[in-house]
């Protein structure tokens, strides 16, 4: 199972998913107080529409997210290199302050494969999520909200 994590004592209040965990193990290793928030458990393919970039959780209610459809597109390469400056400077903020962190080689590794994309080798308009394009070409993709 999937785990959602929510701002707790929010049932039906919109935008409060905080992080998203693929297993038990990611979960473990999130550097939160479990307690604080509000965890649900979904199935994988709702966790990897997330991850992906296609839906956003919208808002829970009792033990049921709804979830919204996002449409991603980037019109330029200078769109998508902001997303990814902003992405990598929110895994680096991580690595930075937790070198002995359990994931740290995953996310030091995303962010030297987000480093190394070569922008000019991708057709604009993208009309595709960044971790969704990654997923395409069969390489590793998370989502901001993954990081720990």
């Amino acid at each position: 199972m999937s785990y959602f994590i929510f701002t707790k004592n929010s049932d039906d209040i919109e935008n409060t998913c905080y992080k998203i965990a693929e297993n038990q193990y990611d979960l473990n290793n999130l550097n939160i107080h479990q307690e604080s928030y509000k965890i649900i458990e979904d199935s994988e393919s709702n966790f990897n529409l997330v991850k992906y970039g296609n839906k956003i959780p919208f808002k829970y209610i009792d033990n049921t997210i709804t979830y919204n459809t996002v449409e991603t597109r980037f019109i330029s390469k200078d769109s998508l290199q902001k997303n990814i400056e902003n992405f990598k400077k929110q895994i680096k903020q991580f690595t930075d302050n937790n070198p002995n962190h359990p994931l740290f080689s995953r996310w030091n590794s995303y962010y030297s494969q987000l480093n190394n994309l070569n922008l000019d080798s991708i057709t604009y308009p993208l009309d595709k999520s960044l971790e969704q394009y990654f997923n395409d070409l069969g390489q590793p993709s998370y989502s901001v909200l993954q990081i720990p």
